[in-house]
């Protein structure tokens, strides 16, 4: 009897302890993901423009007039909530391009590379460019090497390609944008991506503009500080953008 109650007691104690671990994750992992600033939250409500809705694992920002072609698919950097870059999706939709921010499982792309291909297979009248910031660009990459005839370009915001996403033998247009103040990106990294990018590959530097301001979720551990405004930095997000999916047959 007396070995039935220590075992029981054990039992107790071990799943208190794993519940407690838990809760420590949990917590943990809530104060490392990066929350979606107020203006991320503003920039979530549907207007007259752009109607904004989740489906699935997406965030769709449609425009009320007929979209243009091709669509953008986007991954989140690590451990940003897919929400906090709702501000530059909505104006590229205000400018007639659909825009579907995908969620992933922890946050993180490693987990959700091939979460393109639900939109893709869901909307067959459609083309689609794919990127992704920091870490989502370099699994958007991965995805475009594997499936190049899904895709009619890639983006990269605050990243680069790597021999595991490597296009330089694709015929996909490709543009990359980097902020000048960016303290998370990696120049070595960066220079050293370029080699499997495609020759006729674009290149963006937003001067003054720094990492997390590709988003809008405040300030990242490790990055600069920026010397011009989130507005300004998402104005020529778009700017850009906007450019490069017009030249886009």
């Amino acid at each position: 009897m007396k070995t039935k109650k220590h075992w029981r007691r054990s039992v107790f104690w071990i799943v208190g302890i794993l519940l407690f671990l838990v809760a420590g994750a949990m917590a943990a992992y809530r104060y490392w993901v990066y929350p979606p600033a107020s203006e991320a939250l503003t920039a979530l409500k549907s207007d007259e423009s752009v109607r904004i809705a989740e489906s699935g694992n997406e965030i769709v920002f449609d425009p009320v007039r007929e979209p243009v072609q091709p669509s953008v698919i986007f991954y989140p950097g690590a451990l940003v909530d897919p929400e906090a870059y709702s501000p530059w999706a909505r104006a590229l939709a205000q400018r007639g391009s659909r825009v579907y921010i995908v969620s992933m499982p922890l946050n993180l792309a490693i987990f959700g590379q091939s979460r393109a291909d639900a939109i893709i297979d869901a909307h067959p009248g459609e083309s689609f460019v794919l990127g992704g910031h920091s870490l989502g660009g370099a699994f958007a990459a991965r995805y475009a090497t594997a499936h190049p005839e899904k895709l009619k370009g890639v983006f990269f915001l605050a990243s680069y390609a790597d021999k595991k996403g490597d296009l330089s033998g694709t015929q996909l247009p490709v543009l990359q944008l980097t902020g000048s103040r960016d303290g998370i990106l990696s120049l070595d990294k960066r220079t050293e991506g370029e080699q499997y990018l495609p020759a006729s590959a674009e290149y963006v530097s937003i001067e003054g503009g720094n990492h997390a301001q590709f988003g809008s979720y405040g300030p990242q551990r490790g990055d600069l500080a920026p010397v011009i405004t989130e507005q300004a930095q998402h104005e020529r997000i778009v700017s850009a953008m906007a450019d490069w999916l017009a030249s886009i047959k």
